[in-house]
């Protein structure tokens, strides 16, 4: 009998280790998105005493130089939860082997730390321990091999976020982008400026669901946002799609839909549930009046718009249904600072632990907090 719960420990030891080696493996290795509850409940854990701390600031900035933190540090958190999985998974590995509880502490810590200073030559024992060794030092590979490409990624992200002050404004919205555009007299000249966004919406996709850390990455300035900066470009597409009377773009067109694409997938990362084939007709976040007072502005600009305006906030709310929940979602999510038409409406989400049923009713289940 003793034998059988001896065999049971090194087993439960064996599933605790390799449970811990997949969860590295999907947060690192993997290009593509993979869920791992181990790296979720290691960020919403450090987000707790994150939030709770929140509730006790009243100023944008600080609230916003606190989360700039919070990224990094659960990040760096992930590989000590992952070491220490790592020490106490051998612990009944050793005692099923026959070691005692102490020696077995002590041999998989030294093992894992490759510290030397416990060893036992016995031939299972020192095999274990070569086996344990090279595992710790492969975390430890790991982690230096991926922050160099989060934060190669980051940087890729933020370029054309901080270049979109220059056209867009700070917060960005898309009166400032065709006010600037209007005033240098390049208002059918903004094809290069889709295609830009187009690829970096392609790249945002990639990078943001594989390395599900990045999104919680801040900008350098507490008023820029990559989310707010992705719903400004959209809806400004959407803008030109729809409203401004001039030749049809179809670069603007592929921008709307590489956004939306890459929103929705970000959002699905997060378990977000969002209708993946609405109605044009389906309701949005964004009311008549307000659409109605950002297209008075372009016509005191001098930016000529369509005649049949019905006609065109039918057209915009058609564009906008596709990405208005991902978006108003993520940026809750992030914390994003306010920016019109995204931020400065949406609600509070925090990641779930669980995974949640996809709707398909264009409403989010209830946010948590």
């Amino acid at each position: 009998m003793f034998v059988v719960v001896r065999v049971l420990a090194f087993l439960l030891g064996a599933g605790v280790v390799l449970a811990m080696l997949a969860s590295a493996v999907k947060t690192v290795v993997m290009p593509r998105a993979e869920p791992a509850l181990l790296t979720r409940w290691v960020f919403v854990g450090v987000r707790k005493p994150f939030d709770v701390r929140l509730r006790k600031l009243g100023e944008w900035h600080e609230a916003d130089r606190l989360m700039a933190r919070y990224a990094p540090f659960a990040l760096v958190m992930l590989p000590g939860v992952w070491m220490a999985i790592l020490v106490f998974g051998f612990v009944p590995i050793y005692w099923g082997l026959g070691l005692g509880w102490r020696d077995a502490v002590m041999q998989s810590g030294s093992s894992a730390l490759t510290l030397g200073f416990a060893t036992d030559t016995h031939g299972s024992y020192l095999a274990t321990t070569f086996v344990e060794a090279t595992l710790g030092l492969g975390l430890i590979a790991l982690l230096i091999s991926f922050l160099p490409s989060i934060y190669g990624q980051f940087s890729r992200r933020e370029v054309l976020v901080s270049q979109l002050d220059t056209w867009a404004g700070t917060p960005p919205s898309p009166v400032a982008l065709f006010r600037r555009a209007n005033t240098i007299g390049w208002m059918g000249q903004l094809d290069d400026f889709w295609a830009d966004w187009e690829r970096w919406f392609a790249e945002i996709e990639e990078s943001h669901t594989s390395f599900q850390a990045l999104p919680f990455f801040r900008s350098t300035r507490p008023e820029r946002s990559w989310i707010t900066a992705a719903g400004a470009v959209l809806d400004g597409a959407a803008l030109r799609a729809s409203t401004l009377d001039l030749p049809p773009s179809w670069r603007a067109q592929l921008c709307l839909r590489s956004g939306y694409l890459a929103l929705r997938g970000i959002a699905s990362t997060f378990d977000i549930a969002y209708d993946d084939a609405p109605d044009p007709s389906d309701p949005i976040s964004i009311t008549r009046d307000e659409y109605d007072e950002v297209v008075d502005e372009l016509v005191a600009l001098g930016i000529a718009v369509k005649p049949d305006r019905d006609q065109a906030w039918r057209d915009f709310a058609g564009w906008r249904v596709n990405y208005d929940l991902p978006l108003l979602a993520l940026c809750g999510l992030v914390m994003a600072p306010v920016a019109p038409w995204s931020s400065d409406r949406s609600v509070n989400y925090r990641v779930r632990v669980v995974t949640l049923p996809r709707r398909r009713n264009g409403r989010p289940p209830s946010p948590t907090s």
